[in-house]
């Protein structure tokens, strides 16, 4: 008896040493701030969110909105926005759920929610009508609005844009939130995350730890964890086709042809179902080229801005 009770308290001293070594904390907004030269003014009120913007160029210029993908944040479009703001006003969110814009009080990741918080921004700005560049759920974003709303979209860049079922989705149905991801805001191993980002790169070479590290801040910013759970938990795909043939926007598609995250062999579906689409296979590249080759591909989006 006495032997179990040892080995019963052995176990728990491991398991709690175990639980305050793989525990990850968040990191305070005044951390993020500082760290990475935020400012605490950029915050923008839209219906009860504080979404975090950062505005660049000239406000006079035509506007382009720029869209992160999943688990990502404004940072992932820095070299793009300081090349177009010689001509454009950039503008750039943190996506409700991501980065320092974090939670969404309501709980409502939809992307009806979406939708309402993007058109609400442009109205808080004074933009009645702006281009818009999505990468990945940010392309998605991107188009579900252009579809939406045609009259404000100006031109649209789609970047190895998400929309389609994949293997193991059904539209209309919600997906199963694997365990793994419930523990997320309890515990994230900066190398667990890193074996996600690999793939995102066809040259891993090309991920530096600077950016690795900006993941891992940001996704411990307050709320993203259990944000991020709440969103895929939420996401719920419908068939994207009658709402692709509603665009009427100029769409130029961006593809890394060594994506191994949403394969460019997806880009024939954007191009049967959105009128006058074109594609720009990218040779050598993954499904962030615009963080894996920021220049060569910037200058085929102003190109095609212009």
């Amino acid at each position: 008896m006495k032997f179990a009770l040892i080995t019963a308290c052995i176990v728990l001293v491991l398991i709690a040493v175990a639980a305050g070594f793989l525990y990850t904390p968040d990191i305070s907004r005044a951390s993020l701030e500082a760290k990475y030269h935020l400012s605490p003014d950029d915050y923008v009120e839209v219906d009860g969110v504080n979404l975090y913007v950062v505005e660049s160029g000239g406000r006079d210029a035509p506007c382009v909105v720029m869209l992160h993908g999943f688990g990502s944040s404004l940072q992932s479009f820095d070299a793009w926005a300081a090349g177009l703001s010689a001509h454009f006003r950039v503008v750039r969110l943190d996506l409700p759920g991501f980065g320092m814009t974090g939670e969404d009080p309501t709980g409502d990741y939809s992307d009806a929610r979406t939708m309402k918080l993007l058109s609400g921004l442009l109205d808080r700005l004074g933009i009645a009508k702006a281009s818009f560049i999505g990468n990945s759920m940010g392309g998605r974003f991107a188009w579900e609005f252009a579809a939406q709303f045609p009259d404000r979209v100006e031109k649209l860049v789609l970047i190895s844009p998400d929309g389609f079922a994949s293997t193991g989705f059904e539209y209309g149905k919600a997906p199963t939130v694997p365990l793994m991801l419930r523990a997320l805001p309890y515990t994230m191993p900066k190398s667990m995350l890193k074996q996600t980002l690999v793939p995102a790169y066809a040259d891993p070479r090309r991920l530096s730890e600077a950016t690795v590290t900006r993941y891992y801040d940001f996704m411990r910013a307050p709320g993203v964890r259990q944000a991020v759970i709440d969103r895929t938990a939420q996401t719920v795909l419908q068939d994207p086709v009658p709402l692709l043939h509603k665009i009427k926007a100029p769409t130029l598609l961006l593809w890394g042809e060594k994506d191994a995250m949403i394969p460019i062999a997806n880009a024939a579906d954007y191009l049967a179902a959105i009128p006058g689409a074109k594609l720009v296979r990218l040779p050598g590249l993954g499904h962030v080229p615009q963080e894996e080759s920021p220049d060569e591909t910037r200058h085929v989006v102003e190109r095609f801005l212009a």
